[in-house]
């Protein structure tokens, strides 16, 4: 009996050490489960080359344009409080200094100078602006010049080999085109999201005091403002500027800043440090049946005169309240917006044609505009 429970001692143990042996150098032979004998088929796409564009992709586009669209990180410095040094207030208030305030938006490079379009409700008021490129090299920016009445700003780095955005010709869309905005919602990267011109030449909106925005669904949130408006090409189409929301977040009303506005205010800014318009000294409001009513007029067209700044340039010219401004430079005026964007395109010191109607008389009138003064805010 001793002899038989000693085999089988031996025989646990020498069992004992091969598995061990295989637990350490083989182990996935023991992991190994009985088949159920099935078998999975799967449909696999064709390998293709990562070089080859699908149909309808917007690819070359996104690709074309993306590493000119840079992200901007603004701070201010915390506000200090005039009462901070009297100790009594200290004691019953404590410590009321506000807190540092950091931003962020988008931009794009136009130019291998260095000068980056943005908006100037993302630049304004900021101690310190940083420039985060594409390629994620970092740098500090300077203020070229603002302009609040289009909301556009001009800034500029000193960065070698950077990329430049192709402006594109914004006259050439039409409501359906493809378009992207390229931008860095909520701080969170690079985001490139597509849609369809919606609509052109919006305004009377009260974003700006001069608007011609070009509408689209394209996604636009929080940080894409001062990012690209993109065509199919990659063209530079407009500067995301705003969005239409109950909620704060995109629900497929965005606006954006023809690339020609931007253009004309970018050389402005670097030229001269402001945008130079003209200015006539007057109050327009639309034209109505009860203020025409109310002034005698018998104008269908136009914009109503209610006040004439005194011995401004319109005043001088001769127009006066209850006045019916047609035409401005041979070119015709059916609003308010239409009135001040063709005023503020006459060159200051140059007497310019306007056609007036006071009451049932017919007028034409040289004026000599003004320089459009700058509102107060942007008076820094």
């Amino acid at each position: 009996m001793r002899r038989y429970w000693l085999i089988f001692s031996q025989a646990v143990t020498v069992l004992l050490a091969a598995w061990f042996v295989v637990a350490s150098l083989k182990p996935e032979w023991l992991n190994r489960r009985p088949s159920l004998g099935g078998v999975v088929t799967t449909v696999e796409a064709p390998p293709t080359s990562p070089a080859s564009i699908p149909a309808g992709s917007f690819r070359a586009a996104a690709q074309k344009a993306a590493a000119a669209v840079v992200s901007i990180n603004t701070s201010k410095a915390a506000e200090r409080n005039p009462n901070a040094s009297d100790p009594w207030f200290r004691f019953f208030f404590g410590d009321r200094d506000s807190q540092p305030q950091a931003d962020l938006g988008s931009g794009v490079i136009v130019s291998a100078d260095g000068y980056i379009l943005t908006n100037n409700h993302v630049v304004e008021g900021a101690d310190e602006i940083e420039v985060i490129l594409n390629d994620a090299r970092r740098t500090k920016a300077k203020v070229i010049g603002t302009d609040p009445d289009t909301d556009l700003a001009v800034l500029k780095i000193s960065l070698d080999r950077l990329p430049v955005i192709t402006l594109g010709n914004a006259e050439t869309l039409q409501v359906g085109d493809q378009v992207l905005a390229i931008g860095n919602p909520f701080g969170v990267g690079q985001t490139v999201t597509g849609g369809i011109v919606s609509a052109l030449g919006r305004n009377q909106l009260g974003i700006n005091t001069f608007e011609n925005f070009i509408q689209t669904d394209a996604a636009i949130n929080p940080g894409n403002s001062g990012g690209a408006l993109v065509d199919v090409n990659g063209h530079l189409m407009g500067i995301n500027t705003a969005i239409y929301s109950r909620s704060g977040g995109s629900m497929g009303i965005g606006f954006a800043i023809p690339v020609s506005t931007a253009r004309q205010v970018m050389e402005g800014l670097v030229k001269e440090g402001v945008v130079t318009r003209g200015w006539i000294g007057v109050e327009p409001n639309e034209l109505s049946p009860e203020l025409a009513e109310t002034f005698g007029v018998k104008a269908r067209q136009g914009v109503i005169i209610t006040g004439v700044l005194q011995n401004g340039p319109a005043a001088q010219a001769g127009i006066r309240p209850g006045d019916v401004i047609t035409d401005v430079a041979g070119k015709p005026v059916t609003s308010v917006s239409g009135l001040l964007a063709s005023v503020a395109a006459l060159k200051p010191g140059s007497p310019a044609a306007f056609s007036v109607q006071r009451g049932s008389e017919k007028l034409s009138l040289n004026v000599t505009p003004g320089v459009r003064p700058r509102p107060r805010a942007a008076q820094r």
